[in-house]
């Protein structure tokens, strides 16, 4: 399976967003990016359809999490923007995910690939147990959360990198692992807790990596985007 990096586009606004994406250029192919919810909720749908005019794949990542029927509706509006990947929280059960996935396809038979998030990497044991009430440990969550959206039909899950290898283990070597928490050695963890190199994410079976304040807070965005495809997409 061919691994990837995804840049997240972590801009408050289009102008910087699509003033960064000029630096991309002249890259051979356009760098594969994640548009969030916040520059989704500045700029709407139209930020949407020009970066895809532009020739980048688009990860829409709005984590949808409501009642079925609402999700399904959502995600038939979400399709028809000719995004690549989206996503929603496991924790909204099967169900939800099922709906989502039905909303998803389009007339014919076509649809991004849907993934679901088992639990943020910002999320410590810690909150888990005293936040969020859920006793067991991290990583058999995320197996549980990780086979819940396996046998909806989706396509994988966003977890840390430190639990790729074991999705795979438990769901099939085909089930997407999608995992931010990314950062070099010499950079800093910032809010995230279960965090890894570009180079150890690859060696813990990551599919794709998402890649924010690393690449886009750069002095040379470019080369620091180079440094993560080679250091995650080497043989």
């Amino acid at each position: 399976m061919a691994k990837d990096v995804i840049i997240a586009l972590d801009f408050p606004f289009a102008e910087e967003t699509l003033a960064f994406l000029d630096r991309f250029g002249g890259e051979e192919r356009k760098p594969f990016v994640k548009v969030g919810m916040e520059l989704f909720y500045s700029a709407g749908a139209d930020i949407v359809r020009e970066i895809k005019r532009r020739g980048h794949k688009i990860f829409l990542d709005l984590k949808l999490h409501d009642i079925p029927n609402t999700v399904k509706r959502s995600m038939a509006v979400l399709s028809s923007l000719d995004v690549d990947m989206c996503n929603l929280h496991a924790g909204g059960g099967k169900a939800m995910m099922s709906a989502a996935l039905e909303g998803l396809t389009r007339a014919d038979g076509s649809r991004p690939l849907l993934i679901a998030v088992t639990q943020l990497t910002s999320t410590s044991e810690e909150v888990m147990r005293e936040e969020l009430w859920i006793d067991h440990p991290m990583d058999e969550t995320v197996m549980h959360y990780a086979q819940n959206a396996a046998s909806s039909g989706l396509d994988g899950v966003v977890c840390s990198p430190l639990e790729a290898g074991r999705v795979h283990g438990v769901c099939g070597e085909g089930f997407l692992t999608v995992t931010p928490g990314i950062r070099f050695d010499d950079a800093s963890k910032g809010d995230q807790v279960r965090v890894t190199t570009p180079a150890k994410a690859r060696e813990l079976g990551s599919d794709y990596i998402v890649v924010g304040r690393p690449v886009t807070a750069a002095d040379d965005p470019v080369a620091a985007y180079r440094r993560c495809v080679a250091d995650f997409c080497a043989q």
